[in-house]
C-alpha cells in the first residue's frame, strides 16, 4: 500500500479542482437498452438476431464493476474460464472455452483486427483502458476467422475516435501496486476526430519477486464522410517487463509440501518482457450497391526471457533448469469483404483475407542449483551464446462468403462457407546440428449452418431457439519452446461441432436469459510433452467435449443489475495413447486435466448516478484432474469480490477487493515445468480515483 500517501495526495488536488469545474453529462450507467455485436458476421446485429452463443459486456458495465484485467471482466461470462498468470507471465491470462483450456485455441481480436493472430494470442499486450465494448463468441468461428478460431473469439472494441469526455484515474493497491490512466479527444481539423489513451502500472504480488511494469499508449484517428463512409487508422504501443512467477510442483496426487507457498525458484535478474507495437487502419464506403469494408494491420512483437524451473524436489546440485531466450514475431493482416442487403430479408457477404506471420527465435537452456525453500534466488551466469534456433513462417488465406436469410419474420438460417490455404515453413537447429526443413500445406474447406426461431415475441420481449453446425480447423500450435527443434510441425487440429439452445428477454427486456447445450468432437489436440528432456508440442488423439450452459442478467431498476451463470463441461480423451516414464497408455475415457465440470459465477451491483455505489461477485471453479491419468483430483473453491465507492457525474472515488477468500488453488498447468501449476493469485485490495471532465 506504499502508492497511497501520493495517491491520497493526489486525489485532494483533483477533488479540489473538480469543484471549480462546470457540471457535464451524467456518465452513463447500465440500463437496459440494445447490444450490438459483430464478431459472429462482421456486420452490426443484436446478439439476440443471431444463431450462435454470444455475449456482449459495455463499457459502462465494466467500469461500473472496476474492472482492469480480463478475467474481472469476464468473470461472469457464460461458461468461460480464466485462469490469471500462465508461463507467459503475471500480465497473462489462459482462457478456456467449453471446457478446453489451451493457450491458443481461442482468437484474440481488438478493433475488428486478431492480436497474435498468427501464434499465440497477445494477451499481455490487451489493454482494457476506454472500453467501449467486449463480445464473446463462444464456440469456433470458422467463416469469418477460419484457420485462426477453433472455441471461441474475444473481440475488445475501443471507444470510436469521435467519443467526447475526457477521463483520468489513478489507483493504488496491495503489494506495492499503483497505476495511472488518461484517455482524451484530441482535436483535429475539419471531419477528422481522434483519440489518445495514455496508461502506466506496477503490479505487484504476494512474491515480493514476482511483478509485471506496463506503458500503453494508443491513439485512434477517423474521418467520417457523406452516406456512411469512413477512413480510419490507429496506433498501439505496449511496453511490458516481467518478473515471473514460479508454479508449484505435484509429487505424486498433491501439490508437494516440500515447495512452499509463492516459492520463487527463479534465477536472479529473472524477466519476461515483450515490447510489441501495431499499426491498423481500413475503412468503409459504398461501393456495388453495398457496404465495401477494409482492415489491415501490422504488429511486431520483441520478447525476451530468462527463467528457470525447479525439476528436483531436493535441495541437490543442479536441480532447476534455466531458458534463455530472444523472440520475435510480425504479424501481417489484411481484410476485405463487401455486404448487401436484399429484398425478401436477405443479406450477403463476400470477401477474403490473409494472415501473414513470420517468428524467430534464438536460445539457449542451462541448468542451476536453487534452494528448495525459494527463499534466496540463485545466482547465474546467462548464456553467452544462444545456439538453439527456430525460424517459422505461417500464410493463412482464405475467401469467405455468408448468407442471412428470414423467410418469414420471426425465422432466420445463417449459412457460410470458406475456403482455407495455410502454409508453414520452419527451420530449427542447435549447436548439434540443423533438422532437415520442414514444409506443410493444407487446403481444406470450414464453413456454419444455424438457424433461429421467435416462439413468442411481444415488444421487446421474445422466446428463441436456435441451433448450429460448424466444422472447422487450426494449423497447430508453435510456442517456439528451445525444445521444440525436432518436432517438426505436428498435423492440424479438426473439429466439428454441434449447438442448440434458447434465448429469451421478459419484462421489457429486462430479464435475458440463455441456456445451451453443445458436443464438439476433436482431433489432433496440441499438448504439452517432453523432447529430449525439454518442454516440447505433441498431437493428443481424439477428444470430446460436451456440455450445458446457461446464464441470465436482471435489470431491476437502472440502479440495479445482477447476473448469474452456471456450466457443466465433460471434456474427455476419447482415443489418445501417450507414453508416460517411458511406457504407453491409453487414455480413452479420462477426463482432460485443468478441466472443471463446474463453473458458476453470480454478481449484484447497486450504481446510481450520485451516491454510495457497490457490488459484489462471487465465482465457483469446481473439482478438476490435475493429470491426464487422472489420479490427482482437486477440490473444488470460491472466490468472493467486491466494489464499493462514491460516485458523482464529476468524479469517483472507489475500493474494490479481489478473492476475499484467499484461495490459492492451482488453476493453469505450466507447458514448461512438468507436473507444474500457477495458483488463483492471492487477495488484494486497490482504490482509485476518477475524474471525468
Amino acid at each position: 500500500m506504499s502508492c497511497l500517501p501520493v495517491l491520497t495526495g493526489l486525489t485532494m488536488l483533483l477533488l479540489a479542482s473538480a469543484q471549480t469545474t462546470p457540471p457535464v453529462t451524467p456518465q452513463q450507467l447500465p440500463t437496459v437498452h440494445e447490444r450490438i455485436e459483430v464478431t459472429a458476421t462482421r456486420l452490426p446485429e443484436s446478439p439476440d438476431q443471431v444463431p450462435a452463443a454470444i455475449e456482449v459486456f459495455t463499457g459502462d458495465e465494466l467500469r461500473a464493476r472496476g474492472v482492469r484485467d480480463l478475467r474481472s471482466a469476464l468473470a461472469l461470462a457464460i461458461g468461460l474460464e480464466i485462469a490469471p498468470g500462465g508461463d507467459a507471465g503475471p500480465a497473462s491470462a489462459v482462457p478456456a472455452f467449453w471446457g478446453l483450456k489451451e493457450f491458443d485455441a481461442f482468437l484474440l481480436v481488438v478493433d475488428g483486427v486478431p492480436f497474435g493472430g498468427a501464434f499465440n494470442p497477445a494477451l499481455t499486450s490487451l489493454n482494457l483502458t476506454d472500453v467501449e465494448r467486449i463480445e464473446v463468441l463462444r464456440g469456433p468461428a470458422p467463416v469469418m476467422y477460419g484457420a485462426t478460431s477453433f472455441v471461441g473469439v474475444i473481440q475488445v472494441v475501443h471507444k470510436d475516435a469521435a467519443a467526447t469526455g475526457k477521463e483520468l484515474v489513478i489507483r493504488g493497491g496491495s503489494f506495492g501496486s499503483g497505476g495511472l490512466t488518461f484517455s482524451t479527444p484530441v482535436p483535429l481539423s475539419r471531419n477528422w476526430t481522434s483519440r489518445l489513451t495514455l496508461d502506466g502500472e506496477r503490479e505487484g504480488f504476494s512474491d515480493a519477486r514476482t511483478a509485471f511494469r506496463r506503458g500503453h499508449a494508443a491513439w485512434r484517428v477517423q474521418h467520417k464522410g457523406a452516406d456512411h463512409q469512413r477512413l480510419w487508422f490507429g496506433v498501439d504501443l505496449n511496453w511490458l517487463n516481467q518478473d515471473p512467477a514460479s508454479p508449484r510442483l505435484r509429487d505424486g496426487q498433491v501439490l508437494s509440501p516440500l515447495n512452499p507457498l509463492d516459492a520463487n525458484y527463479n534465477p536472479a535478474g529473472a524477466f519476461r518482457n515483450d515490447h510489441r507495437f501495431a499499426l491498423m487502419g481500413g475503412f468503409d464506403r459504398r461501393a456495388a450497391g453495398g457496404t465495401w469494408s477494409t482492415t489491415a494491420s501490422l504488429s511486431h512483437s520483441a520478447q525476451n526471457l530468462l527463467r528457470g524451473f525447479l525439476v528436483d524436489l531436493s535441495d541437490t546440485q543442479n536441480n532447476a533448469h534455466g531458458f534463455r531466450e530472444n523472440i520475435g514475431l510480425t504479424d501481417v493482416y489484411v481484410d476485405s469483404h463487401l455486404s448487401w442487403k436484399a429484398p425478401h430479408g436477405i443479406s450477403f457477404l463476400l470477401g477474403g483475407d490473409y494472415l501473414h506471420g513470420q517468428g524467430n527465435a534464438r536460445g539457449a537452456d542451462f541448468d542451476y542449483t536453487t534452494l528448495l525453500s525459494g527463499a534466496t534466488a540463485a545466482r547465474v551466469t546467462s548464456p553467452s551464446v544462444l545456439d538453439v534456433y527456430i525460424h517459422d513462417r505461417r500464410d493463412f488465406a482464405g475467401a469467405y462468403s455468408s448468407v442471412e436469410w428470414s423467410p418469414v419474420e420471426r425465422f432466420r438460417v445463417d449459412a457460410g462457407v470458406r475456403l482455407n490455404i495455410t502454409t508453414e515453413n520452419r527451420e530449427s537447429g542447435d549447436a548439434a546440428g540443423t533438422a532437415p526443413a520442414a514444409r506443410q500445406t493444407n487446403l481444406r474447406a470450414s464453413g456454419s449452418v444455424g438457424a433461429i426461431f421467435s416462439a413468442w415475441q411481444h415488444n421487446q420481449d421474445a422466446v428463441k431457439f436456435f441451433v448450429n453446425y460448424r466444422d472447422t480447423f487450426k494449423p497447430a500450435a508453435i510456442d517456439f519452446g528451445i525444445g521444440d527443434t525436432e518436432a517438426g510441425i505436428l498435423k492440424p487440429e479438426t473439429a466439428r461441432s454441434v449447438e442448440g439452445g434458447i434465448k429469451a428477454r421478459f419484462f421489457g427486456g429486462r430479464l435475458g436469459a440463455e441456456a445451451s447445450l453443445f458436443q464438439m468432437n476433436f482431433e489432433n489436440l496440441v499438448i504439452a510433452t517432453k523432447v529430449n528432456g525439454s518442454p516440447a508440442l505433441a498431437n493428443a488423439g481424439t477428444e470430446k467435449f460436451r456440455g450445458f450452459e446457461t446464464g441470465a442478467s436482471l435489470y431491476l431498476t437502472s440502479k440495479v443489475m445482477a447476473r448469474a451463470t452456471y456450466s457443466f463441461h465433460n471434456a474427455e480423451f476419447v482415443d489418445s495413447i501417450q507414453l508416460f516414464d517411458g511406457v504407453p497408455a491409453q487414455l480413452g475415457g479420462k477426463k482432460l486435466e485443468m478441466s472443471p465440470r463446474q463453473l458458476a459465477g453470480f454478481g449484484v451491483m447497486y450504481t446510481p448516478v450520485r451516491g454510495v455505489f457497490g457490488g459484489v461477485e462471487m465465482n465457483y471453479t469446481g473439482s478438476r484432474f490435475l493429470n491426464k491419468r487422472n489420479t490427482s483430483l482437486a477440490d473444488g473453491f470460491a472466490t468472493v469480490g467486491f466494489g464499493i465507492g462514491y460516485r458523482t457525474p464529476r468524479w469517483e472515488l472507489r475500493v474494490d477487493g479481489r478473492n476475499l477468500t484467499d484461495r490459492r488453488d492451482p488453476i493453469a498447468e505450466s507447458e514448461i515445468g512438468d507436473a507444474q501449476y500457477y495458483l488463483m493469485t492471492s487477495r488484494r485490495l486497490d482504490i482509485s480515483f476518477a475524474v471525468r471532465f
